[in-house]
């Protein structure tokens, strides 16, 4: 019954919902662009349940994943249960993908850059655990601080309702480390998108991939040139936005 179980979530994850358009999880069906010409080798579009992820065979990770969250999912997802079954995604090239073993006493967490805490179906919390979804995290980083910002974020949708979120790792340095045989990059820092058309909002939370207490706000502008990343679905006029903080951090 068990080994049934796990097979059937691995199934559920390897599955992409026909109900859904991939480019319904970014503002105006535009995808974020790679201006860091470093990062476009090997890179490929993941499309899941209710969130999207560019991949990087060069990083073994994500270099971002997407998501369009509403009041009414993050009020479903309260009621959802983790699985806590992480997997590799037999859609990538081998060689590409981070794998099991790579995280096993490595001394990091599987960091989630869409969150299991936003999937608001079976399929999507499933899905929300492959190792495409997943970056080497500082583990009181990803227990702490990184978890309080995930809960502000879901604060602000229940508040404002239709709200796009962007989430991805940084590489600053010559000198990155990477765990695991498949050598995958450990990030520096950690960043979050967060666009909220009502209110006509946009901002960046960018965090070291350190245990710290701090973070910093940054406008989408400054963030396009720290990333080497470029959020065209968000309005220009609202790239140069810095709000005093997240309320609830």
């Amino acid at each position: 019954m068990k080994k049934w179980l796990v097979s059937l979530l691995i199934m559920a994850a390897s599955h992409v919902s026909a109900a859904t358009s991939c480019t319904d999880f970014t503002p105006n069906a535009q995808w974020p662009v790679l201006t860091n010409a470093k990062m476009t080798p090997k890179s490929r579009m993941l499309c899941y349940s209710d969130f999207a992820v560019l991949h990087s065979g060069i990083t073994h990770g994500p270099l971002w994943s997407a998501e369009h969250l509403t009041r009414d999912h993050i009020e479903a997802a309260k009621d959802m249960v983790r699985t806590n079954k992480f997997f590799e995604d037999t859609r990538l090239p081998d060689g590409e993908g981070a794998t099991l073993a790579d995280y096993k006493r490595s001394g990091f967490d599987r960091g989630h850059m869409s969150p299991a805490g936003n999937r608001w179906n079976p399929d999507a919390m499933a899905q929300s655990f492959s190792l495409a979804n997943i970056v080497p995290q500082n583990r009181v980083n990803n227990q702490r601080l990184w978890s309080h910002i995930e809960t502000a974020v879901r604060k602000l949708t229940v508040k404002y309702d239709d709200t796009y979120v962007v989430t991805g790792p940084m590489f600053s340095g010559s000198q990155l480390q990477t765990i695991g045989p498949t050598r995958v990059f450990v990030p520096t820092q950690l960043f979050k998108v967060v666009y909220v058309p009502s209110k006509k909002l946009a901002f960046a939370i960018v965090v070291d991939n350190v245990a710290t207490d701090r973070y910093e706000v940054k406008s989408v502008h400054e963030l396009e040139s720290m990333s080497g990343i470029r959020f065209p679905g968000i309005p220009e006029g609202l790239k140069d936005q810095r709000p005093g903080g997240l309320k609830g951090v």
